[in-house]
């Protein structure tokens, strides 16, 4: 019956009423919803692979000034441009992305002692041109020396990580053995001095991070000292 009857100026009063409180509630939960807050990640317009490589050096610099105990990862966050978050996404946690830096560091030298030898057939040919490499090294980049200076006292403090880096103990040491089995081959070195030749050029290369990274000068006269006491030209016995 309703269907075919004209509608009053009742209904078309309801119909705005309507309107009016349907626009009220939307102005309502426009005012309601939630602003987008902007957080910290990944740095805009740089890949996972180019973050983690600056978080690396990021933390080999802190690690290497101030240490592992007193860096914390919201430091290096912070000085990445990241959230703690977000470096926990790459490392799990601080010993993990220590233990990382000094895998990159250890392949990085290592990498760079073997280029450097490759052209010299004698022990003290080899070990003058590790000295040499070491020294550009240090002027390229200073906390490359400084971390692995602090690698020592930081493995010393805390056993797991002495633990975990013990592999490339022996990769440091296997690296210098095979240069003074080339001595030993050739003559330069006696076979009951192999011990104390080994013990040597570990001794030369921490001082050389140690003592005297930080002034370039005076590590390139140590380094002239080393190679002049090789080859028996410093002091003189009689």
């Amino acid at each position: 019956m309703f269907c075919g009857q004209e509608h009053g100026p009742g209904v078309h009063l309801s119909r705005q009423l309507l309107v009016s409180v349907g626009n009220t509630h939307g102005m309502a939960s426009a005012k309601k919803a939630k602003p987008v807050v902007k957080r910290l990640g990944r740095p805009r317009d740089t890949s996972s692979v180019e973050t983690k490589e600056r978080i690396l050096v990021v933390a080999r610099e802190m690690f290497s000034v101030h240490g592992y105990e007193i860096t914390t990862n919201r430091d290096i966050a912070t000085a990445v441009g990241i959230t703690p978050g977000a470096l926990y996404h790459y490392f799990g946690s601080k010993l993990a992305l220590y233990l990382a830096v000094h895998e990159v560091t250890q392949a990085q030298v290592y990498e760079q002692f073997t280029k450097a030898i490759i052209d010299h057939e004698t022990f003290i040919g080899q070990f003058e041109a590790v000295l040499d490499i070491a020294h550009e090294m240090n002027i390229e980049d200073a906390s490359v020396a400084r971390f692995i200076g602090a690698v020592r006292v930081d493995s010393g403090r805390h056993p797991d990580m002495a633990a975990a880096l013990s592999t490339y103990v022996r990769q440091r040491e296997g690296f210098f053995a095979v240069m003074i089995d080339l001595g030993i081959k050739r003559g330069e070195i006696a076979r009951e001095n192999r011990l104390v030749v080994q013990a040597y050029l570990l001794t030369v290369l921490m001082g050389l991070t140690d003592a005297v990274s930080e002034d370039h000068e005076l590590q390139k006269r140590a380094i002239q000292g080393i190679k002049m006491a090789m080859r028996g030209h410093l002091v003189k016995t009689s």
